[in-house]
């Protein structure tokens, strides 16, 4: 889960920064770095919600 948390708060502040860099300098490059890395970002989450989906039907309940 911290590493999770720590992916987060990296893709937060790479989606950030980069949108604040091309703001300041209106180099589309930087829009572009904070698209890819949104959609990866969403890609892994999603990923990471349907292990714990997984995990929760696979479990029996106690």
């Amino acid at each position: 889960m911290l590493i999770m948390r720590l992916l987060l708060l990296l893709a937060v502040l790479g989606v950030g920064g980069s949108v604040i860099l091309w703001l300041l300098t209106g180099n589309p490059r930087f829009k572009a770095w904070a698209w890819k890395i949104f959609r990866v970002a969403v890609v892994l989450l999603f990923a990471f919600f349907a292990l714990f989906a997984i995990e929760r039907a696979l479990v029996p309940l106690a």
